[in-house]
């Protein structure tokens, strides 16, 4: 799945990521290399099930330009997801002030924007483009400058526009890029925030009504956790 929809951040392990309860495994971020990353990366975009990045017909050099721009820049930084230490996907965070989003809407002080894909594979693992995008989110808020992330995916790609929704984007309007129309979309730290929580909520195992009608234990107050 696709979204290509700043100051520098080191990259950081998320721990290990959960899907409804279940491990998917240790997620984490590390910079993109243009050279030694560029002929992975390349076969990630060109892929058919990465349409939406819109590199389908890219050569490896274009791929290998596209980073070295991405890493000179200093409103754009580019990293490799790691999925127990293995490449899974890819994410970009750019400065909407300076990129992809100049003249399109009225950014504010905070505002920083995202893309990520994860790469293709014939054996896809329930729940892991979620677990991505909630490590992607934590890797943006984890820096306290960043108070809201926005993103701008194809209007036509509804599974990303509803997953964006399970960590807390909210649409705002449709806009006309050079490439595509797309959905702007906002979320701010406090709506990722309750989107966490209400997941963790969704996903709590129920209390067996034995268990919930049971005496409370000597010296305890009968509230249960």
């Amino acid at each position: 799945m696709s979204s290509r929809t700043s100051s520098r951040t080191s990259s950081r392990s998320s721990g290990p990521a959960r899907r409804g309860g279940a491990r998917v495994g240790t997620l984490s971020l590390r910079p993109l290399d243009p050279f030694e990353d560029a002929e992975l990366v390349h076969s990630w975009v060109t892929h058919p099930k990465s349409a939406f990045w819109l590199f389908q017909d890219a050569k490896l050099q274009d791929v290998e330009r596209e980073y070295m721009g991405i890493a000179a820049s200093a409103h754009h930084d580019a990293y490799i997801g790691l999925h127990d230490g293995e490449p899974a996907f890819l994410v970009e965070r750019y400065d909407p002030r300076h990129i992809e989003l100049v003249g399109l809407y009225e950014p504010e002080p905070g505002d920083v924007g995202m893309h990520f894909l994860v790469a293709p594979t014939d054996r896809p693992v329930h729940g892991f483009t979620r677990a991505v995008i909630t490590t992607v989110m934590e890797h943006l808020f984890a820096d306290p400058r960043t108070h809201r992330v926005v993103v701008e995916p194809d209007v036509t790609n509804t599974a990303v526009h509803r997953l964006n929704e399970t960590v807390g984007f909210v649409p705002e309007r449709e806009i006309d890029k050079p490439e595509k129309r797309a959905l702007l979309s906002f979320c701010t730290r406090e709506q990722f925030d309750a989107a966490v929580v209400r997941r963790a909520v969704a996903t709590r195992p129920a209390r067996s009504t034995a268990a919930s009608s049971a005496p409370a234990a000597s010296g305890v107050s009968g509230v249960l956790t």
